[in-house]
């Protein structure tokens, strides 16, 4: 199992971790998990997904509770965890369920609480708009179906491929104005279909 795993690759249900350093770098991940679609966390293996082990297994689950129960709002309660040997190496099994009660926020500093939500293989800074869908979002339901027309499927279609979306970019791929292309973008992102992240510079849109 452990193996088939870590074959899968890191991704937006799966992460890596050599070993948890600090509860607020390790509650972005958790929070971020749970915000999705929920997923696992393979501690003891690292980046290329060569299996390294845990020096303690006890000392890891102390700290991944700590970081879901005191750096997230609110706390993650239903963590799951499971110690599997491979060659002699401890890797331990983190399973992080999709939460109701989203958004999730972690404690990066004191008194800076943020949210995140999985894109690809990262987690990702969510902004106001996605936290408002978090908001409304029920666990597994999927999105809140509409009829698509040709222009939100081509959005859809082109996530499929390609890691994001600029307004800018939509509009040169559709040949379409502004004001037209960002009302489709917002229409996606409500009903689901779509994330908008705006803490860098230029807002994006991903899947």
């Amino acid at each position: 199992m452990l193996h088939e795993l870590i074959r899968q690759g890191e991704g937006e249900r799966l992460e890596f971790k050599k070993k948890t350093t600090h509860p607020t770098r390790i509650s972005r991940t958790l929070v971020s998990l749970a915000n999705t679609h929920g997923g696992q966390v393979l501690v003891g293996v690292d980046d290329d997904g060569r299996v390294v082990g845990v020096r303690d297994a006890e000392e890891e689950i102390y700290v991944l509770r700590q970081a879901a129960e005191h750096f997230v709002d609110p706390p993650l309660t239903n963590l799951r965890f499971r110690e599997v040997e491979e060659d002699d190496r401890i890797v331990l099994i983190v399973t992080v369920p999709e939460s109701p009660r989203k958004p999730h926020r972690a404690q990066v500093a004191d008194g800076d609480w943020r949210s995140y939500v999985r894109v690809r293989d990262e987690s990702v800074q969510a902004s106001g708009l996605t936290e408002k869908v978090l908001e409304r979002s029920e666990p597994s339901t999927g999105v809140e179906w509409m009829p698509l027309n040709k222009e939100e499927l081509a959005v859809l279609d082109y996530l499929r491929t390609h890691p994001r979306i600029t307004l800018p970019q939509y509009m040169k791929l559709l040949n379409i104005g502004k004001r037209r292309a960002f009302r489709t973008l917002i229409k996606l992102t409500l009903h689901g279909y779509i994330r908008h992240h705006d803490k860098e510079r230029e807002p994006y849109y991903t899947l």
